[in-house]
């Protein structure tokens, strides 16, 4: 059964002052100071409104830039990407598709490797769901990126 995920009205008051003008203001954290810009755990992200499944941390790189970095989104379909003019660039936006959070902005500067994407998310649109907690909280079936990780490390 799939899950449908939706902006969460409820989740959006509970925001801190912070999350809140990140995901929809539009706004940006500082560098090297969101919760999750040095996490190493095994895990994925989600929306913090909606719920959805992002990123994982296999995709998660080092990129110095002192924001969560990801080569790929978990399901392309849970991330939307829109032109952004602010700031006096041209840059593309990443939002979540059906909680409608600004979560950064993906440049084409990450591990070539990797496909070459770097997806800069703000820590404040997240939530890290921890590999021991992802059948507990619903998302079981990511489970299966962490196989060949374990095998590996055995």
């Amino acid at each position: 059964m799939t899950q449908q995920y939706n902006r969460n009205p409820a989740a959006v008051a509970a925001l801190s002052p912070e999350q809140y003008h990140v995901t929809q203001e539009n706004g940006t954290e500082r560098p090297f100071t969101g919760e999750y810009w040095d996490n190493h755990e095994p895990g994925i992200y989600v929306d913090v409104v909606s719920g959805e499944p992002l990123f994982a941390s296999v995709d998660k790189f080092e990129s110095g830039t002192g924001w969560p970095s990801f080569t790929r989104p978990l399901d392309a379909a849970n991330v939307v990407e829109k032109r952004d003019f602010s700031h006096l660039m041209i840059r593309t936006e990443v939002r979540s598709a059906q909680g409608d959070s600004h979560l950064g902005h993906v440049f084409k500067d990450g591990p070539r490797s990797e496909g070459g994407l770097r997806y800069c998310i703000n820590s404040a649109s997240l939530k890290f769901i921890h590999l021991d907690d992802l059948d507990d909280a619903g998302y079981g079936e990511y489970k299966k990126l962490f196989t060949t990780q374990r095998e590996a490390q055995a």
